[in-house]
C-alpha cells in the first residue's frame, strides 16, 4: 500500500471525533465528481446527437432526402455492437440492477474501470436515437465513483456501500437537477437503510452535486413545467382513474423489457448485428414519430406544455415507446428505463386528460396536469420507488398543491402493479437470477422460499363422512398425524389430527363410529401459496400446530396444498442451497470488481476436450484463468494435477476474447 493511500485510509477511519469530518469530506468529493461526470456524459450525448442528426443530416439530406436519416440509429447500433463485442466484458445485469447486486452481495464493489467506456457507449446509444434513458448510466457513473473511493481506500463493506449510495444520489440529483429525489432514490432503491449518519452523507453528496449542476447549467428542472391547476377534492376521482391506468402500463413495460431480453438472448444474434438491425427499425419509425427517439425529453416537454396533445397519437406513442425501449435494450443498446417510464406517464396522462376534458367539459380539467401526475404514477409502478417519484415531480413543479393528487395516483398505481407483479423493473431480473432483495440486502433464508415451492400439492384428504375407524387406519398407512377434511364437493371444512382422534376415543370408545366431520377442527389457520415459509413457520409456532392447509386467497375453502414439518425441512434445505449459491455469487461479483474481467461458470460436458484431463494437460486460451472446481457439494481449489471430470462446474476469469475458445474447450464435445 502506498504512503498516500495509507494516509487517506487512516483519515477515513479516524476515531469518532473525526468521523463526521471525514464523511462530510467524502460526500463532498463524491458529489462534486459524480456531478461533473454526469454533466460531461450529458454533454457528450448532445455532441453526438448534433454530429449525427444535425451536422451529418445537413451534409447528406440535401443530396439524398430525409429517408437516409433512418440509418442514423443503425450507425449508432453498429458502433455500440462492435464496442461491446471487442472491448466491453459481459455483465449479468446492467445499470441500476448491477449496482443493487454489488451493494447486496459484494459490499458495493463495482467494476469501475469500464465505466467511462460504458458511459461513452450509452452516449452513442442515446445520441444516435436508441429509445433508452440517460439516468441508469448516470447512476452507474456516481456509483462507480463512490465504489472507486471505497476500494482504493480499502474501506469496509459498510463504508463502501455508503460511498456508493452517495454517488447514486449525486447522479440522480444531477440528471434531474433534483437533489431530494436523488436522496430518496439512493435510500429506496440502492441502500434500503435509513440511519442518521448514512442519510446525512447521502444528503450532502446530493446537495453538492446540485450546487455544481445549478452553477453550470442553471436552476431549471429537467423538463419545462406548465402552470398547474388543481380544483380540490372533486378532481381526485379523475386521478384515481389515472392511477388505475398507470399500473397496467407499468406492468406491460416491465414485461416487454424482459420479453425482449429473453428473445435476443435466445436468438444468439451476433452482438454487432442485433443493435444494427434494430437501429434501422428505430430510424424508420422515428421518421414519422420522432418522439420515440432518444431520451424523449423534448417530447415530454411538448406534452406538458400542450404542444403535442392529440389523443390518438398519444395513445399510439405509449405502445411505440414500450416496444422500442424494450427492443433497444434487448438488442444491446446501453441506457436506462427511468426516462422512458416518464415519457410513458406523460403520454398516458395527456391522453387521459384529453379524454376526461371532452367527457366533462364543465369541470375545466387541464390535460397537461394529468400528464405531469402520470409521469410519477408510471415511474412508481415501474421502479417501485413511490417517494422518489413524488419528490421528483414536487421538486420540478415547486408547488405544494400538486402533492395530494401526486400521492393519490402514485399510491394507486404502485398498489395495483405490486398486486400483479411484486418485483420492480430492476429487481425482477435479480429474482429471475435467484436473488431476492429487501431493504437493499439479501433476505433471510426462509423469506426467499415461497410456500408453493415446498408444499405437497395433492395431499391425501379425508371426507367428512368417513368414520374414525377408517381414519385411524389411514394414519397408520400414510405415517402421518394429520390430514385435511373436505366435504362432498371437495371444499376444505377442517383438519383432523391424531390428537383429535385419541381425544374422541378417550371420551367414549363408541366414538370410533363417528365421522371426521363430527370431530375435526373447523377453526382453521391457513397459509397462501405466495407467502413465505418464514411467515408459515411463524404461524405454526404461534398456534402450536405442526401442519397448515394451503388455500387460494380468493377462495378460502379451495385446498391447493399442504405443508407440515417435512415441508419446513425441505424449505431449509432449499434455502441453505440458495444461500450457498448467493455466497458464491457474492464472491464472483467481488472477483469481477478486483480483476475487471468477467467471471464465468461453465459445466464440463461429456466428451469435451478438457474432460478426463488434468489442469496442467489442458491448453487454456490466453487471458483465461481457472479459479475453482465444484464437484457436487465438494469445492476444489485447482492445481496442475487436478483431474477435470464431466459434470464439474468450473469458475473462470476470462478476457472477452477468450470466452469463445473456453466454451469450445469446456462445453462442446471434441
Amino acid at each position: 500500500m502506498s504512503f498516500k493511500v495509507k494516509k487517506w485510509r487512516e483519515f477515513w477511519t479516524l476515531p469518532a471525533t473525526y468521523t463526521d469530518l471525514s464523511q462530510a469530506l467524502g460526500a463532498t468529493i463524491i458529489g462534486l465528481l459524480s456531478a461533473a461526470g454526469v454533466l460531461f456524459f450529458k454533454q457528450t450525448i448532445h455532441w453526438i446527437h448534433a454530429l449525427l442528426w444535425e451536422d451529418g443530416a445537413a451534409l447528406v439530406v440535401p443530396h439524398t432526402g430525409r429517408w437516409v436519416l433512418l440509418f442514423v440509429p443503425a450507425v449508432g447500433g453498429l458502433i455500440v455492437g462492435l464496442v461491446r463485442t471487442w472491448w466491453l466484458s459481459e455483465e449479468r445485469h446492467h445499470g441500476v440492477a448491477s449496482v443493487m447486486e454489488a451493494v447486496a452481495l459484494a459490499g458495493g464493489r463495482l467494476r469501475y474501470k469500464e465505466t467511462p467506456l460504458k458511459a461513452l457507449v450509452a452516449a452513442i446509444s442515446l445520441g444516435s436515437g436508441a429509445s433508452v434513458g440517460p439516468e441508469d448510466p448516470s447512476v452507474q457513473i456516481g456509483a462507480s465513483i463512490g465504489s472507486f473511493f471505497g476500494q482504493k481506500l480499502h474501506m469496509s463493506d459498510q463504508r463502501t456501500r455508503l460511498f456508493v449510495g452517495a454517488g447514486v444520489a449525486a447522479g440522480i440529483a444531477t440528471a434531474f437537477n433534483a437533489p431530494i429525489a436523488g436522496v430518496f432514490f439512493a435510500v429506496e432503491i440502492i441502500s434500503g437503510e435509513f440511519f442518521v449518519a448514512s442519510f446525512g452523507m447521502i444528503v450532502l453528496s446530493a446537495v453538492m452535486a446540485a450546487v455544481l449542476t445549478r452553477a453550470l447549467v442553471g436552476p431549471q428542472p429537467a423538463f419545462p413545467i406548465p402552470l398547474y391547476a388543481y380544483h380540490g377534492p372533486l378532481d381526485l376521482p379523475f386521478y384515481l382513474g389515472l392511477g388505475l391506468l398507470a399500473a397496467p402500463v407499468a406492468l406491460l413495460y416491465i414485461q416487454a423489457i424482459y420479453w425482449a431480453h429473453d428473445f435476443f438472448h435466445n436468438a444468439h444474434t451476433p452482438k454487432w448485428l442485433a443493435p444494427t438491425l434494430i437501429g434501422v427499425l428505430i430510424g424508420a419509425v422515428g421518421l414519422y414519430y420522432p418522439q420515440i427517439l432518444g431520451d424523449s425529453y423534448e417530447a415530454v416537454g411538448n406534452i406538458l406544455n400542450g404542444r403535442e396533445i392529440v389523443l390518438g397519437v398519444l395513445v399510439l406513442l405509449v405502445f411505440l415507446k414500450i416496444l422500442f425501449t424494450a427492443i433497444s435494450l434487448g438488442a444491446g443498446f446501453i441506457g436506462g428505463v427511468f426516462a422512458p417510464s416518464l415519457f410513458l406517464g406523460a403520454a398516458l396522462g395527456g391522453a387521459y386528460g384529453l379524454a376526461m376534458e371532452r367527457l366533462f367539459p364543465t369541470i375545466h380539467l387541464v390535460p397537461s396536469a394529468f400528464a405531469l401526475v402520470g409521469m410519477a404514477a408510471v415511474l412508481a409502478g415501474t421502479v417501485r420507488a413511490p417517494i422518489t417519484a413524488i419528490m421528483l415531480l414536487f421538486e420540478m413543479t415547486d408547488d405544494y398543491h400538486i402533492v395530494l393528487p401526486l400521492m393519490f395516483a402514485v399510491t394507486v398505481s404502485i398498489l395495483v402493479s405490486q398486486y400483479f407483479q411484486p418485483e420492480s423493473v430492476y429487481t425482477l431480473g435479480l429474482v429471475r437470477d435467484g436473488l431476492r432483495l429487501q431493504r437493499g440486502r439479501d433476505v433471510d433464508v426462509l423469506e426467499s422460499i415461497k410456500v408453493k415451492e415446498v408444499m405437497e400439492k395433492h395431499p391425501a384428504t379425508i371426507h367428512a363422512d368417513m368414520p374414525l375407524l377408517t381414519i385411524s387406519a389411514m394414519f397408520d398407512q400414510l405415517h402421518t398425524h394429520g390430514l385435511p377434511v373436505v366435504d362432498g364437493e371437495g371444499h376444505l371444512i377442517g383438519i383432523i389430527t391424531l390428537q383429535d382422534l385419541q381425544r374422541a376415543l378417550a371420551e367414549d370408545p363408541e366414538n370410533i363410529h363417528r365421522t371426521a366431520g363430527d370431530v375435526c377442527r373447523r377453526r382453521l389457520v391457513v397459509v397462501h401459496p405466495e407467502e413465505s415459509i418464514k411467515e408459515a413457520l411463524h404461524r405454526m409456532s404461534v398456534h402450536e400446530i405442526g401442519r397448515l392447509p394451503v388455500v387460494d386467497p380468493a377462495h378460502p375453502n379451495r385446498l391447493l396444498g399442504w405443508i407440515n414439518r417435512a415441508s419446513i425441512i425441505r424449505a431449509y434445505e432449499l434455502a441453505l442451497a440458495r444461500r450457498a449459491s448467493l455466497a458464491h455469487r457474492g464472491e464472483q461479483v467481488r472477483l469481477e470488481a478486483i480483476t475487471e474481467a468477467p467471471v464465468l461458470e461453465m459445466t464440463v460436458a461429456e466428451g469435451a476436450p478438457v474432460a478426463g484431463k488434468t489442469v496442467a494437460e489442458t491448453l487454456w486460451p490466453e487471458g483465461a484463468v481457472l479459479v475453482r472446481v465444484q464437484r457436487g457439494h465438494r469445492l476444489i481449489i485447482p492445481h496442475g494435477d487436478t483431474l477435470l471430470l464431466p459434470g464439474d462446474r468450473l469458475t473462470l476469469v476470462a478476457e472477452p476474447a477468450a470466452v469463445a475458445s473456453l466454451r469450445s474447450l469446456v462445453e462442446e464435445q471434441a
